[in-house]
């Protein structure tokens, strides 16, 4: 038996639907502008871009219904709605064709963004980690599996702040397919089991602020709720 010099934490999880197992977290790597309107938005132009990849702690996951503190080091803390892949199976070089069988199932996520320092990183050259990468960045809802709710190609994706609306697209508007992103980041990384994997966010993020009630839909997947509390 291993012999650790602090009790080692409890591997970092997130709820799966309609059940009361929990699925593991591995690591968290997200797609950046994988909506053409939203690479608009961020001043990019998204013809000319491959796609691009960030990462965020694994227990940086939040799960549904949880009130956060608003992070330190920010006055302008975003929302991005986000259809989330749970990797069930690992590979490398995974081709586009047989992607979907390496998927264990789907979730709603929100990838919390310290917008005004990762916009600093990005104009100085610099790693956008602290802009991304901090406490309680990732909220994903349950993992619903694949075996009950199939895969999702399309289907409307909303984000509404206090009830209102502020993004709305469809998942058939991704610039890079879910098997494509998935073939893509595996020629880079050997994919494992626990893997989550955020596709990108459409067009309308914007700021939250401490008492907002942020709410993200996916057609079929139901509602993520993230209510944002005072600072921590």
């Amino acid at each position: 038996m291993t012999e650790f010099v602090f009790p080692p934490p409890s591997p970092p999880s997130v709820a799966v639907a309609g059940s009361t197992a929990r699925f593991p977290v591995r690591r968290i790597f997200c797609v950046g502008r994988n909506y053409a309107a939203h690479a608009r938005e961020m001043g990019r132009d998204p013809d000319r871009e491959p796609p691009f990849f960030f990462t965020k702690p694994a227990d940086a996951v939040v799960d549904d219904g949880v009130t956060i503190p608003y992070p330190p080091l920010t006055e302008n803390l975003h929302y991005e709605g986000e259809l989330v892949v749970a990797i069930g199976e690992g590979g490398r070089d995974i081709s586009v064709d047989n992607a979907a069988a390496h998927i264990w199932g789907y979730a709603i996520g929100n990838d919390l963004t310290r917008r005004d320092l990762q916009f600093a990183a990005r104009e100085l050259g610099r790693p956008w980690d602290w802009g991304k990468a901090f406490d309680n960045s990732a909220v994903c809802g349950p993992v619903h599996p694949v075996a009950q709710s199939g895969h999702y190609t399309k289907g409307r994706i909303a984000t509404l702040v206090n009830g209102s609306i502020r993004q709305e697209a469809d998942i058939a508007d991704l610039i890079w397919s879910v098997a494509e992103v998935i073939s893509i980041l595996s020629t880079s990384v050997v994919l494992r089991p626990g893997d989550l994997i955020y596709t990108g966010t459409p067009a309308g993020v914007g700021p939250l602020v401490a008492g907002d009630l942020c709410e993200v839909e996916i057609e079929g997947l139901g509602r993520l709720t993230t209510r944002i509390g005072p600072a921590g």
